[in-house]
């Protein structure tokens, strides 16, 4: 936790919290020694001068440890807040930035409550340390030393009370501190059950498993229900038997001092004084006790933060990265490519070998699980190929830095992707100067321009995940961001699926019709023939291979494994016409 509070504080405001603090507490501890006073030498000594002297300070240092309480709650309260809002900012660009293999890793669950409920537990002791953790030691000192000088004898009490309280404060957090740290555990799978019901709720209610799903989130909320009680009903008996040995000192004070008073071995200003202190020392030893039990909950937190952002992205710019080239036309090559997932003992693609130029469309087609999308992920860098060399424009991908490579990419991927706002805010994503009509181009291109403008045009609303539309609208939404955006590669990974025949076959012929997007090489995965028929590449995959690559007349000629797809598309007596 440390080391987020080096990173994410401005110790600048750490020292000011920390000089307020001092000021209020320096204030807190003068009070008692001045009510001595007045008991001993105004009041004992009928002297009402020096009461209203006595007083008027104390009234004084009162109003200047209230502006030291407040000076110092400001600093621990912003700079806890200001230390939250890093951290969160700090996870989702680590997040943002890293790449689908590191991001996988933690789980989407588990990610959000990491930047929610985490970063929380470490505000809420952010603000405990700059207030009660600096406080209660100094205030404990201070006390101490004062009540020893008040009577030595009497501080002998404490040689009890403080033993006690140690024991059970120690007990107290041995038996709390593995609950806290089971309680964030439990939220993550609180967050994966209500997230996986919400995504999937059309699933749930089609195969009428809600009770199931109910059952299922009960159980885990029952799970978190009965760990916090329990961690909550072991902390909540601090409070009363702490009461209980704060009271049972007072009157071990009282008792003892009382004799002292007898024997007149000791002021009764000074037994009121010393009551004071001794209250002060045994609250600041329960302060200290509250911080280190909720320090550990809030250290699990810090480490979970600390993972995500200790994440070491595999796909990284080179030392002196290179822009993409834009003089000549573009090209994409891939050099006998080989890539293999994390822990795989089989390769997701083998020995990938073909190049395209500025103009042509290639195609990828092949069963589930063959690897098409795999292929297309390696072309803006979401994995890096385990060997073999992947080319745009003639230049290898990982000469190339990812921030230019990202920008003469433009990607649709398998699942329509919309945000909550407008159209046009949709679309500016692939173009952020993007102009109304070059808007309204993308969406003619994409088929997409009438149902938009009977929806209200560029201002309509596009609800969280576009489902305000229907999952053709959305795929052809997205294919208008991709196209907008000036790229040297596009790549359309499934994004045809849900189009009818006659939209599909508008659509490509729009795409080869554009002369932006004929500037570049347009690469489209699809499980249709008709969709890949007219490319001038297609590419053939079976089981992370490439089986066949050619045109379609010559591929339904030669190739077995396209034959079959055509066999399973068509009907015999039109495969020959196809």
């Amino acid at each position: 936790m440390m080391r987020l509070a080096r990173k994410h504080l401005d110790w600048w405001a750490v020292i000011l919290a920390v000089g307020f603090m001092i000021i209020q507490v320096a204030c807190d501890l003068s009070l008692p020694t001045l009510t001595s006073n007045i008991i001993d030498k105004g009041i004992a000594n009928n002297d009402i001068g020096y009461i209203w002297r006595t007083g008027g300070q104390m009234l004084l240092l009162s109003f200047i440890g209230v502006l030291g309480a407040a000076g110092n709650v400001y600093f621990a309260a912003t700079q806890s807040q200001k230390m939250g809002q890093r951290i969160r900012t700090g996870i989702f660009k680590k997040v943002t930035f890293s790449s689908t293999e590191e991001f996988e890793t933690i789980g989407n669950a588990s990610l959000i409550t990491r930047t929610t409920n985490d970063v929380v537990q470490i505000q809420n002791v952010m603000v405990q340390m700059l207030r009660m953790m600096l406080m209660a030691p100094i205030m404990l000192i201070g006390a101490g030393i004062l009540a020893y000088l008040k009577s030595p004898r009497l501080t002998l009490v404490f040689l009890v009370a403080l033993p006690v309280l140690a024991i059970f404060v120690g007990a107290i957090m041995f038996f709390a501190v593995p609950l806290f740290k089971s309680l964030q555990k439990k939220i993550d799978r609180i967050n994966l059950i209500f997230r996986e019901g919400l995504t999937g709720v059309r699933v749930i209610r089609s195969f009428n498993q809600d009770q199931f799903e109910q059952d299922r989130f009960e159980g885990a909320n029952q799970d978190y229900t009965k760990t916090g009680i329990k961690v909550f009903m072991i902390v909540s008996l601090m409070f009363p038997v702490i009461t209980l040995i704060i009271s049972g000192t007072n009157i071990g004070i009282v008792w003892y001092g009382g004799q002292l008073i007898a024997h007149q071995a000791m002021e009764v200003g000074n037994l009121v004084a010393f009551m004071t202190y001794a209250m002060q020392i045994l609250i600041s030893f329960m302060m200290v006790s509250m911080v280190f039990v909720f320090v550990p909950r809030a250290q699990a937190s810090a480490a979970r933060i600390n993972e995500v952002m200790d994440l070491k992205s595999k796909i990284n710019d080179a030392d002196q990265p290179v822009d993409v080239p834009t003089d000549q036309p573009a090209s994409l090559a891939f050099d006998h490519v080989d890539f293999r997932y994390t822990g795989a003992e089989k390769l997701a693609l083998a020995d990938v070998n073909f190049t395209a130029t500025a103009g042509q469309t290639v195609a990828i087609i092949g069963g589930t699980g063959s690897g098409k999308s795999t292929l297309v992920n390696l072309i803006p860098r979401l994995f890096d190929p385990e060997s073999g060399q992947i080319r745009l424009n003639g230049v290898g991908l990982t000469a190339i830095s990812q921030q230019a490579l990202h920008a003469a990419v433009s990607i649709t991927q398998q699942k329509a992707v919309l945000f909550s706002g407008t159209v046009r805010s949709n679309m500016v994503y692939g173009m952020a100067d993007a102009t109304d009509d070059q808007i309204w181009h993308a969406l003619d291109v994409a088929q997409a321009s009438d149902f938009i403008r009977e929806a209200g045009g560029l201002d309509a609303v596009v609800e969280q995940n576009g489902d305000n539309f229907s999952g053709g609208q959305r795929q052809r939404l997205v294919i208008a961001r991709t196209i907008l955006k000036p790229a040297s590669v596009y790549v359309f990974d499934d994004s045809f699926s849900a189009l009818d025949f006659k939209t599909d076959a508008q659509l490509r012929e729009h795409l080869r019709q554009d002369q932006q997007v004929q500037a570049g090489v347009t690469v489209i995965v699809a499980q249709r023939v008709s969709t890949v028929a007219d490319a001038d590449l297609i590419l053939v995959i079976d089981g992370g291979k490439i089986v066949g690559q050619g045109t379609h007349d010559e591929l339904k000629q030669t190739n077995q494994t396209y034959q079959e797809i055509l066999d399973s598309q068509l009907r015999k007596g039109d495969a020959t016409n196809a």
